[in-house]
């Protein structure tokens, strides 16, 4: 596996990507807001026999960094794609001097909530409604300063 930031090459396989993972009430992402974040943001991706297998999109163009959007191929699930990919961000965020990192997650998406309480995650606050079919989302948060950079 390769994780690698990335490239406008891959915003169509990254859109490919998204419409299988997201249905319309998680605001998926369309080609076009692929090519923008691979511009503007952090976004790279697993790379698996030149196909990829995940990405994971922080929005750094703020005072506190964003976790946007994360995504595993169905094929690729079980191989610790999504917390490698948690983990190079969160050391890329400590380097640009960022202290924490925030993320909104579906209440009903139990195997994500799990994956960010093991990475230190806490909940801060549940977002009523927050998704278009109504269902509310935890905000939480990561204090990434446990993450060591490695120059």
């Amino acid at each position: 596996m390769i994780i690698r930031k990335a490239e406008q090459k891959d915003a169509a396989s990254l859109y490919a990507l998204e419409q299988k993972l997201f249905s319309a009430e998680n605001f998926p992402l369309s080609r076009g807001s692929f090519a923008y974040h691979i511009r503007n943001n952090m976004l790279y991706v697993a790379e698996i026999d030149n196909n990829i297998a995940g990405y994971v999109l922080v929005l750094i163009k703020r005072a506190n960094a964003k976790l946007y959007s994360i995504g595993v191929g169905e094929p690729y699930r079980g191989r610790k794609i999504a917390k490698k990919l948690l983990e190079l961000v969160s050391r890329e965020l400590v380097f640009l001097g960022f202290k924490r990192l925030l993320l909104e997650v579906r209440i009903d998406n139990s195997a994500a909530i799990s994956l960010y309480k093991k990475l230190g995650f806490n909940i801060v606050k549940n977002l009523k409604a927050f998704y278009l079919d109504g269902c509310d989302a935890y905000l939480m948060e990561l204090d990434i300063a446990q993450f060591k950079v490695n120059l």
